[in-house]
C-alpha cells in the first residue's frame, strides 16, 4: 500500500454519517469547554487528534468516523446520502486547525479565549449536524468561485444551493 493510498480521502462520503460525526464533535467539544482545567486540556487534544485522523483518511482512522459510518449513520437512514469528498476534508482541516489553537491557548494558559475558539467550532458543527449545512463546504465552493480552488477539484461543490434539497436563503 502506498503512502497516498494511506492517506487518501474518500472522493464521495455518506452526509448522514459526517452530520453524526459533527453531532459527535458537538459533544466532546461541549464537554471540553466545561470541564475543568486539567481535563480540558486532554479533552481539548482529543478533539485535535479526531480531527487529525480524519483529515489523514477520512472516517477510516477515526474513532467518530467509525461510530458514524458503521452504527449511527445506518440507524438515521438505510440509504446512504452521497456528497463530495474535498469539501468535507476542507471542513475537517478547518476543524484541525480550530482546535489545535484551542489546545494551544489551554496550554498557555488563555482558557477563556480557548473556550471562544471552540465555541465557534461548536457552531460549525452544530450547523452541520442539526441543519445539514457545512460551513467548510460553503466556504470551498466560495473559494471555488474566486478560482483559489479548481472547479475540477470539485464540480458539484462550486454552488451547494444547486443540490437536491437546498434552496437559497435570501
Amino acid at each position: 500500500m502506498s503512502l497516498r493510498e494511506v492517506f487518501a480521502f474518500p472522493e464521495v462520503v455518506n452526509d448522514y454519517a459526517a452530520r453524526c460525526t459533527a453531532g459527535l464533535v458537538v459533544a466532546l467539544a461541549v464537554g471540553t469547554m466545561l470541564a475543568p482545567p486539567p481535563a480540558q486540556t486532554w479533552l481539548a487534544a482529543a478533539l485535535v487528534v479526531g480531527f487529525a485522523l480524519r483529515v489523514a483518511g477520512g472516517p477510516r482512522y477515526s474513532p467518530f468516523g467509525r461510530l458514524s459510518v458503521h452504527v449511527l449513520a445506518p440507524r438515521v437512514s438505510s440509504e446512504p446520502k452521497l456528497v463530495a469528498g474535498a469539501p468535507k476534508r476542507f471542513a475537517q482541516t478547518i476543524g484541525l486547525v480550530m482546535s489545535s489553537v484551542a489546545l494551544g491557548l489551554f496550554l498557555g494558559g488563555l482558557t477563556t479565549a480557548g473556550v471562544v475558539v471552540l465555541g465557534v467550532l461548536v457552531a460549525a458543527a452544530l450547523a452541520e449536524a442539526s441543519l445539514g449545512f457545512c460551513l467548510g463546504c460553503w466556504m470551498y465552493g466560495q473559494l471555488q468561485r474566486v478560482g483559489v480552488v479548481s472547479e475540477d477539484a470539485c464540480v458539484d461543490c462550486a454552488d451547494i444551493w444547486a443540490r437536491p434539497g437546498m434552496t437559497a436563503r435570501n
